[in-house]
């Protein structure tokens, strides 16, 4: 698959345009990585495009004087140009400049010439790899705007519901001025609503929300899809496939915060499935953690954290099918009896209340371990969810039939054109190459950043750890700064809280039990004093200006109390802080009995560790650094290698559906 296949203008590309499945084979991958290595080194931290500034100038000076009737009149010739000669470099640098200039009038904003480059880079068909706060939301109009007016079918996708609503109607009188229709995708929406959105020159929508459209979409198709045979139904059935569908195919997308979607979410596969008759699962379900509490870890079994995984050891064998043995049934095979126990046993230790998942109006809710969000319409495969119900006494909602299922891997890689744009990709720069065959390239920022780093303090333990935070906080705020302290966890942001208010610090909480007030609790931080203890959420999208005097004290301040799996989680904290221009620090809280620490280091090795620390103290600053960044960097290896066995999984399900005459 390529990046730069060209995208014609224009919607002559037939009922449903996308791009056909592509098979890597192990040596496409291994070139593919090693290509993305020297692509990146060579041009991602040289965005060009010097004489296409220069275009944009030129032509937007002539736009200057022009009233907004006189602006209106030059878009049918540019439209039609763009339609019938395509995206050459003179039209798009005219569509840039009006653009700049509608939005300067319409909006208030004038996009920067580094705006410029981050808009023309996503034409291109690559990530724009640019800074928080730069305006990654205006910048997303110029190759919107531009593909739209040549008559191809635009989405955006962003991450939530709130992003959705909030960025179409901010750019919607830059839209409506150049004659384009924009449309939203939010949760709950009616099918005909849905297609009405689709049919707009511009939709907006979440990644879930557009997949599982697709996914109807392909089930309403079912194998028959080839081109032709949809335009003939078209012509002669009176009820015809294509009139029936949501999406007008695949053409091009746009993706916000594109290491997000189109790297963590890319550990889940999207099911669409039947809910199936839970009365026989109910008692077994309720069986299975009855036996699995009554195993001894170690023992009988030992947990694999880092994999997610309960091992059984012989003792645990022998030990389960003596306390299977009087319920009779399915606990009579060996190989049933021992998945069931396994699914119980990692039901009970290995997720977590409040972490992994929290308990609602009687339901279990899956929390997003990136975003910190509630996945309320989510749920865990092969019964772990029913586990999980069955451990927190909830209701039992039945295993899922699965109808169809695709990975955000092979659906992105089916649009005509990808692009995105994030503030943190160039770590997994050559995964998206690998995978997408999207090059990274790294904008520059428009002023210059004033962001410092503070020496990262690691402890021996996490006591220790939040002792000091709590006392750092107490620092920060006596100065008149705010704080914004992110957590990985709803249980962590809690925990802090009850310490920050047992020392008499007010402050803020913003977890995924208050998700819908992210945006103002977030939009606040800026204030004077203000502390907010946030989740790994932490307001991606939403802009935290500074008070008036905040920048006389040094600016806002982030504290990091642990490391995530991945550093772009933690940049994108960091970059909370010293947006376009204004100053800011951001300082690294961490501990030896951080979930990232426990997972890669032996128990052992942790016990010589902690002879490193003194009381009370943090271990060397050396010391600390290479420990965290040791284990950050196993965790990223090893969410790379479940992202490329996903990919494998799902194109060999895939393959089996395909023999058996499914879809998907």
């Amino acid at each position: 698959m390529s990046s730069t296949t060209s995208l014609r203008p224009g919607i002559a590309l037939g009922p449903y345009p996308q791009r056909e499945d592509v098979r890597d084979t192990w040596l496409d991958r291994m070139a593919a990585t090693l290509g993305g290595v020297v692509r990146q080194f060579a041009y991602g931290r040289r965005p060009g495009h010097e004489r296409f500034l220069a275009l944009v100038a030129r032509e937007e000076s002539s736009l200057k004087d022009l009233s907004d009737q006189d602006m209106r009149a030059c878009m049918p010739d540019l439209r039609r140009r763009l339609y019938s000669e395509g995206l050459q470099e003179a039209l798009v640098a005219r569509s840039f400049a009006i653009v700049r200039e509608v939005a300067t009038r319409r909006l208030g904003m004038r996009p920067f010439d580094v705006q410029l480059l981050g808009g023309r880079v996503m034409l291109e068909g690559k990530i724009a790899e640019m800074e928080t706060g730069e305006g990654k939301t205006l910048t997303a109009t110029l190759p919107a705007c531009t593909a739209a007016l040549a008559g191809i079918p635009v989405h955006i996708v962003t991450v939530n519901d709130f992003l959705v609503l909030r960025d179409a109607a901010w750019m919607s009188p830059l839209y409506k001025f150049l004659g384009l229709t924009v449309g939203t995708i939010t949760e709950g929406m009616s099918p005909a609503a849905r297609r009405a959105a689709y049919a707009c020159n511009i939709t907006y929508g979440t990644n879930k929300q557009v997949v599982f459209d697709y996914l109807k979409d392909r089930l309403m198709l079912g194998r028959d899809t080839g081109q032709m045979q949809l335009k003939v139904e078209a012509l002669h059935a009176e009820h015809a496939r294509a009139g029936r569908l949501l999406l007008r195919g695949l053409c091009f997308v746009i993706v916000d915060e594109a290491d997000s979607v189109l790297v963590d979410e890319a550990r889940t596969p999207l099911i669409i499935s039947n809910v199936g008759d839970s009365s026989q699962e109910e008692r077994v379900y309720g069986e299975a953690i009855s036996i699995a509490r009554q195993l001894e870890s170690g023992v009988d079994f030992s947990l694999l954290p880092r994999r997610h995984e309960v091992e059984l050891s012989d003792h645990g064998r022998h030990r389960l099918a003596e306390l299977a043995e009087p319920y009779g049934g399915v606990w009579m095979g060996p190989r049933r009896r021992e998945e069931l126990t396994r699914r119980a046993l990692s039901a009970l230790y290995l997720f977590q209340r409040d972490k992994q998942y929290l308990v609602r109006n009687g339901k279990v809710q899956i929390v997003d371990e990136y975003t910190g969000r509630v996945m309320a319409d989510r749920s865990w495969e092969r019964g772990l969810h029913q586990m999980i119900e069955a451990k927190e006494g909830c209701a039992i909602t039945g295993q899922q039939e699965t109808l169809a299922r695709i990975s955000y891997q092979r659906f992105f890689r089916r649009y005509l054109r990808v692009a995105g744009m994030t503030g943190t990709a160039r770590e997994v720069a050559r995964e998206l190459w690998a995978v997408y065959r999207l090059p990274v390239v790294t904008i520059p920022t428009n002023r210059p950043v004033r962001r410092r780093a503070w020496t990262e303090r690691v402890y021996a333990t996490a006591e220790e750890k939040w002792r000091a935070i709590v006392e750092s906080v107490r620092q920060l705020q006596a100065q008149g700064r705010p704080v914004l302290i992110g957590t990985r966890s709803v249980s962590a942001s809690e925990h802090l809280s009850e310490l920050l208010a047992t020392a008499g610090l007010m402050h803020q909480v913003l977890n995924a039990r208050q998700d819908q007030e992210e945006a103002e609790v977030v939009a606040r931080a800026g204030e004077r004093g203000r502390i907010t203890v946030a989740t790994n959420m932490a307001g991606r999208g939403t802009d935290i200006r500074l008070a008036p005097g905040v920048v006389d004290v040094g600016g806002l301040h982030v504290i990091a109390t642990e490391r995530h799996d991945a550093r772009r989680v933690d940049r994108q904290l960091f970059g909370r802080c010293g947006r376009q221009g204004d100053p800011g620090s951001f300082q690294v809280f961490g501990s030896l009995d951080d979930e990232v620490v426990q997972h890669y280091f032996k128990k052992h090795t942790l016990r010589l560790l902690r002879l490193l620390g003194r009381s009370g103290r943090p271990l060397p600053a050396w010391a600390g650094s290479t420990i965290v960044e040791t284990a950050q960097k196993a965790a990223e290896r090893h969410h790379g290698r479940a992202r490329r066995e996903l990919l494998r999984t799902d194109d060999q399900l895939s393959d089996m559906l395909a023999f058996t005459g499914r879809s998907e």
